[in-house]
């Protein structure tokens, strides 16, 4: 049986190594490429592979967005992460939404080859150190409180922020402050640095 797998990375040199060394499998077959979290959800929605292999740090839709959008959507796609995050956060997050492979970028070939085998027929592959790490550290944050708190990184307002997710500005401000709290951080800025390394942006 071939397995038809999509590649969603936003670097093109890893993007085509990838492709690369996947084509090298005799059961594999990779019926698409995407720079970006958007195409590689309408490559999903249109070809409906067995596997989407992607990062996690892309523009516009991140892999996780990717992975909850195709959980959201009922589609049969199974999600490998395969990143140089190897923090508790982002896997706890995967893992809420229902992806099955979670490899660090620097992980051996055959044990790329072998866990896209294994998600592909139901089962699960995750770096095991990252595994042990995953269930460490809670994530405080609410998801209005990590919508906020990112944009607020990225340096926009509490006005903009407003306008984007479509609440008040003092609601922004609440949210804002109760993220600033939870992380014991001095601003906004700070707030959303703590957060990111964690993996909770």
């Amino acid at each position: 049986m071939t397995l038809k797998i999509v590649i969603a990375e936003d670097q093109a040199m890893v993007r085509g190594a990838l492709a690369a060394l996947l084509r090298l499998e005799a059961d594999f077959e990779i019926i698409g490429e995407a720079a970006d979290g958007c195409s590689a959800l309408n490559l999903i929605t249109t070809l409906r592979p067995d596997v989407l292999l992607t990062d996690i740090e892309m523009t516009g839709m991140s892999g996780l967005d990717v992975a909850q959008a195709i959980n959201a959507k009922g589609l049969p796609t199974r999600v490998v992460i395969v990143t140089t995050f190897g923090r508790a956060g982002y896997l706890r997050r995967a893992l809420e939404h229902n992806v099955a492979g979670y490899l660090l970028k620097d992980s051996p070939s055959d044990q790329l080859a072998n866990a896209i085998r294994k998600v592909a027929s139901g089962g699960r592959a995750i770096d095991p150190e990252l595994a042990l790490a995953g269930w460490g550290g809670d994530d405080p944050l609410t998801d209005r409180e990590r919508q906020v708190l990112a944009l607020a990184g990225e340096g926009k307002t509490s006005g903009e922020i407003s306008k984007l997710v479509h609440l008040s500005e003092g609601t922004v401000r609440n949210y804002l402050s109760e993220a600033i709290s939870k992380l014991g951080a001095a601003n906004r800025i700070e707030a959303a640095r703590i957060a990111r390394q964690k993996g909770w942006l």
